[in-house]
């Protein structure tokens, strides 16, 4: 199930990596399209703590992505209003350009995975998904559990 998971999501990736190329959007990093598309669900700005939790990355591994993605014009940083200690992050117009293609090439594969195989599969591909998503979750939370219980000891 893991090797046909990252070959299924190859499809998704090489489609909105052509038609950013096209668009002329050929300069974001990796893991980029993780958070151009995740700041497009939302509308404003979202705490970089989310992202550095959401991504699993480290701090400095999420900074030099934000960063490259600041610098190509892709995103803004700001200081959090409500604590001046954290940075928030927010699509730029750029960004918010760049979101749409991604979204485009991503119904496009979308539209072909329901003309292949129809909506009860593509309903029953989802709900899969979104239990494997819930598994996930559960561990994480077991993981961290137990490493809060190490460091107590």
């Amino acid at each position: 199930m893991p090797a046909l998971l990252r070959h299924a999501r190859t499809a998704y990736a090489a489609s909105m990596r052509s038609a950013l190329d096209a668009a002329g959007f050929d300069d974001i990093p990796k893991n980029g399209l993780y958070v151009i598309g995740g700041l497009a669900l939302d509308e404003g700005s979202h705490p970089l703590g989310d992202l550095i939790t959401e991504l699993r990355l480290s701090k400095q591994a999420a900074g030099q992505l934000v960063d490259t993605l600041v610098t190509r014009g892709y995103l803004d940083r700001d200081v959090d209003a409500a604590d001046r200690r954290k940075l928030t992050i927010a699509l730029t117009e750029r960004g918010r350009a760049a979101a749409r293609v991604v979204a485009t090439a991503g119904a496009t594969v979308d539209a072909e995975l329901l003309e292949r195989i129809g909506p009860k599969d593509l309903e029953r591909a989802r709900r899969v998904l979104f239990v494997l998503v819930d598994i996930g979750r559960g561990l994480d939370v077991q993981a961290s559990a137990a490493r809060g219980a190490s460091h107590d000891l």
